[in-house]
């Protein structure tokens, strides 16, 4: 399975009583396929899996694979801090008809690396989908190292990494180093553009969620090796980028969307809506850049 190009870490939309609001999730897949993505994630991070019981997990994707019908792969969040859960996980989202998996770094029990290659080897033996590690220290407490991915990626079914350690010089000897079926994309929106540059072939996106038809233009660029164009387009991204962290993630981008009327602004806690002076400057950059 090839993972070159432009994939949503899609929200999860919720109702009023702080159920999964299926008719908001169906109109946002639509979105994102009519704007150009390559590709659906549900239920990482910006999905809120951490507050989904694993029932929701997977009903979330079963809607996600519906709606896309074909159109796009959906490689579902699946991950866990517990290896059998993480297995449980990804076979539910094989079930439902997933491409592939997304399986983020053990967090809180920071495992060693031979911890690491034990847990992700585990998943990748006992379900057969491509494996996309999930590599975000800020999160997780721990820095999968390149030594530690070169090894994964020799594997069969883990083909891919999402790499949002932050650290340039990491993501670029990894580039250097690893083989050839082996993916890099990035897992932060402001990082695109210079590790397309070092080789990278796509990213997993935040912001897609709200403009997916500017993201797609842009990354479609950077794959072409449009270099002027793509970096024109980063800078033009470039606040929109650094408003969807103004607070944690997906807090100001679930905001954004409310204020573009694309779905309601509810959250489980312990996330929470936005501060009021955030709200405003969020605000102010959305009407800057034209997409309110």
């Amino acid at each position: 399975m090839k993972l070159d190009g432009l994939y949503t870490a899609l929200v999860t939309p919720m109702t009023a009583d702080g159920k999964v609001d299926e008719k908001a999730l169906r109109r946002l897949v639509d979105f994102q396929v009519e704007g150009g993505v390559h590709g659906l994630v549900p239920v990482g991070t910006t999905g809120e899996s951490p507050t989904l019981d694993g029932a929701e997990c997977k009903r979330v994707i079963q809607i996600v694979v519906e709606q896309a019908r074909g159109r796009v792969p959906v490689i579902a969040g699946a991950g866990s801090n517990s290896t059998s859960e993480a297995i449980e996980y990804a076979r539910d989202a094989k079930e439902v008809g997933a491409a592939a998996t997304l399986q983020v770094a053990p967090y809180y029990n920071k495992p060693t690396n031979a911890g690491f290659l034990a847990h992700f080897r585990a998943i990748a033996d006992a379900v057969d989908l491509p494996l996309v590690v999930y590599n975000i220290a800020g999160r997780t407490g721990k820095n999968i190292d390149n030594p530690t991915m070169l090894e994964l990626a020799k594997h069969r079914n883990i083909t891919a990494v999402k790499e949002a350690s932050g650290d340039i010089g990491q993501v670029m000897d990894l580039i250097a180093h690893k083989p050839a079926g082996f993916t890099v994309l990035s897992g932060d929106d402001n990082l695109v553009f210079p590790i397309m540059a070092l080789g990278g072939r796509g990213v997993i996106s935040v912001v897609s969620n709200l403009v997916p038809d500017r993201m797609a233009k842009f990354v479609n660029a950077a794959l072409q090796g449009d270099w002027d164009g793509a970096r024109k387009m980063h800078y033009e991204l470039l606040p929109l980028f650094k408003a969807m962290f103004i607070e944690t993630n997906p807090i100001p981008i679930k905001a954004a969307m409310a204020m573009k009327g694309m779905m309601a602004e509810i959250y489980r806690l312990p996330m929470c809506p936005l501060a009021p002076k955030n709200r405003e400057s969020l605000q102010a950059t959305l009407k800057e850049l034209k997409v309110l």
